[in-house]
C-alpha cells in the first residue's frame, strides 16, 4: 500500500534531515590522528610551535576546533591506545587551546585531561617509541601542571630525554610553581588576585 503523499513528503523530509546530520557529524569525525600529526609536525608549525600568531590560531580553529569539541565529549577515546593516535590527542587537548582561545580562561580548560593522556602514555611506554622531537609533547602536559608533582615529573623525564635546554626551560616551571603554587602569569586571565610577591616576581619574567 502507497503512503498517502503528505507522509511521504514527511519522510523524505526527515530522511533528507538525518542524512544530513549525518554528514555533519562524519566531517567532524574526519579528522584522524595522522593529520593533526602532519599539521604540528610540518616544517611551517614546527617555526611558529612557540610564537604567537593570529594567521595560525585561526587556522587551527578552522581546521581543528570540532575535532577538539568531539574529543571532549569523550568521543575519541580509542585514539589512546596507539602511540601516535595519543599523541595527537596529547596535542589536541594540550596544543591547540593555546592557540584556539588564546588570552581565553578557555586556552587551560583541557590541560588536566591532557596530562590524563600523556600520563596513560608514559604508563605503556608510548614515548619511546616516537621520536625525542614527537615525544616532548607527550611531557608538556607536565609543564603546563600547576602541581608540583608533576612538575617534578616533567623535569626527570626532559632530564632523561638528554635535551639541556629543554631540561632547563622544565627547570624554570619547576621552580616557579615550587615558589608560588601557581603561574602567576595565569592570573590577570583566570580572574584570580595576584599578591604582592607575584607582583614583584612579574615585572621581571615573561609568561609561560
Amino acid at each position: 500500500m502507497n503512503r498517502p503523499a503528505h507522509r511521504r513528503q514527511t519522510a523524505q523530509r526527515r530522511t533528507r534531515s538525518s542524512g544530513s546530520k549525518t554528514g555533519r557529524e562524519a566531517h567532524h569525525m574526519a579528522i584522524e590522528p595522522k593529520d593533526i600529526l602532519d599539521f604540528w609536525f610540518s616544517p611551517r608549525m614546527r617555526e611558529n610551535w612557540f610564537s604567537k600568531s593570529d594567521e595560525i590560531d585561526a587556522e587551527i580553529r578552522q581546521k581543528f576546533m570540532a575535532a577538539y569539541e568531539d574529543a571532549r565529549a569523550d568521543k575519541m577515546e580509542q585514539w589512546k591506545q596507539q602511540p601516535e593516535s595519543a599523541l595527537a590527542l596529547a596535542i589536541l587537548f594540550d596544543q591547540f587551546p593555546r592557540n584556539m582561545f588564546r588570552g581565553s580562561p578557555r586556552s587551560f580548560e583541557s590541560d588536566g585531561l591532557a596530562r590524563d593522556v600523556a600520563a596513560q602514555a608514559l604508563d605503556h611506554d608510548f614515548d619511546r617509541q616516537l621520536s625525542p622531537e614527537q615525544r616532548q609533547f607527550f611531557y608538556l602536559p607536565f609543564m603546563h601542571s600547576e602541581n608540583l608533582n608533576d612538575q617534578k615529573r616533567c623535569v626527570d623525564l626532559y632530564e632523561k630525554l638528554g635535551d639541556e635546554f629543554a631540561s632547563d626551560f622544565a627547570r624554570q616551571h619547576h621552580d616557579i610553581i615550587e615558589r608560588f603554587g601557581r603561574f602567576p602569569h595565569r592570573n590577570q586571565v583566570l580572574g584570580r588576585d595576584t599578591t604582592p610577591e607575584e607582583a614583584e616576581f612579574l615585572k621581571d619574567h615573561a609568561g609561560f
